[in-house]
């Protein structure tokens, strides 16, 4: 087993294209660790630095205590699992299974011990004499899993594994990876652009963007402590609704406003807010699933919405809403409340599920402000 860790790392190409940024990055042995972003982030490069198949520009990879930023990839003990499953279609399971092995000259009775556990791992005990083209995408990505299995790596390195397959198999076999990780114990690094699949299967999710490591934490932390505003709106399904606010006193009291929403300042905001300077403009952000239809209670951010669209989703209603006339939200509401398309809501959000983000960073007010109570305490 391993860890793996990025010391400073940069991949630059030709052209002055720069995919990875200054990247510093430690992954635990025996963690389950998830690379997310959109497409171009650099994610896949970042997993491909690992493997090999890509040099490093500046900096150092690490997997355990060697730097291996100039082994080949069959020296560095890790196995690859592709976003295609690359079977050798000629080729048995069984076959597919072994064939690194046998070219690594292992015993044969070696062989057949590991080919045998990583079918009872990977449930295709059953298919081991059937041919690729005989298997469902599904089991053929089993066999890709089974695959890297056999190679016992220190490290597992998976590059978009389930976006070939459809969406019911894609949860079947996402549970699959977990439950095969539980028993293998080794160290994991995934990459998806899903945040769903980050946020169901990662112990830890690594956010990049534009080459930039983001943000690095647990799935709870990323999706209720976002640093910034691009977090917030990558991390959770539906995504974070966002509205412009401009601080303005009244009565003595500060209270932020925007287009048909209003709220007042926390307290625990209110330094934060006070350091911005300028017109006090900033970003507030609330999820679907914290906003509640009813009179707002005190200190609740408060909202008026005219329902465009109702999708039904069985248990619950999603919400398709527009305040102030042009701004548009999502909302998740419990399906016995009939909501209906023009129907006019009074909503609110409570004050400890609200972010606030400003500047040039777009940084969140929010997750700074309790960072700082935390050190302070």
């Amino acid at each position: 087993m391993a860890t793996v860790r990025f010391d400073n790392v940069w991949k630059r190409y030709a052209g002055d294209v720069v995919a990875v940024k200054d990247l510093t990055l430690e992954i635990q042995d025996q963690e389950f660790l998830v690379l997310v972003g959109p497409s171009g982030c650099g994610k896949t490069t970042t997993l491909r630095m690992i493997a090999g198949l890509e040099d490093v520009s500046e900096g150092q990879v690490r997997i355990g205590d060697r730097v291996v930023n100039d082994l080949p990839p069959k020296d560095r003990d890790i196995a690859m699992v592709f976003q295609s499953y690359a079977l050798y279609p000629h080729m048995s399971v069984r076959d597919n299974l072994a064939f690194g092995l046998k070219l690594r000259k292992v015993p044969k009775q070696d062989i057949e011990r590991r080919v045998q556990e990583a079918a009872r791992m990977t449930e295709l005990g059953n298919l081991l004499d059937r041919k690729p083209k005989q298997l469902s995408g599904g089991q053929r990505q089993r066999v890709a899993l089974g695959r890297a299995i056999v190679r016992e790596p220190a490290v597992f390195l998976m590059d978009e594994p389930l976006s070939n397959l459809d969406a019911k198999l894609r949860v079947q076999t996402r549970a699959e990876i977990a439950r095969l990780h539980q028993r293998l114990k080794t160290t994991i690094v995934y990459v998806t652009h899903d945040q769903v699949e980050a946020m169901t299967m990662g112990d830890r999710i690594a956010v990049m963007d534009r080459g930039l490591l983001q943000q690095v934490g647990t799935p709870q932390d990323l999706y209720e402590r976002p640093v910034n505003r691009f977090v917030a709106g990558f991390i959770g399904s539906p995504s974070m609704n966002f509205v412009t606010v401009t601080a303005n006193r009244d009565n003595g009291q500060v209270k932020l406003t925007g287009p048909g929403v209003e709220l007042p300042l926390p307290d625990r905001l209110a330094p934060a807010v006070q350091e911005l300077g300028g017109d006090g403009s900033m970003t507030a952000g609330f999820r679907p699933e914290h906003i509640e239809i009813g009179d707002a209670p005190s200190g609740a951010a408060s909202l008026r919405a005219t329902t465009d669209v109702v999708e039904f989703l069985g248990n619950q209603e999603l919400l398709h809403l527009r305040i102030g006339g042009d701004q548009d939200l999502v909302a998740i509401v419990e399906a016995d409340r009939r909501v209906r398309s023009g129907d006019v809501l009074d909503m609110f959000v409570p004050m400890d599920k609200l972010h606030l983000f400003a500047g040039e960073e777009e940084k969140s007010l929010t997750a700074t402000t309790a960072a700082t109570a935390t050190t302070t305490a």
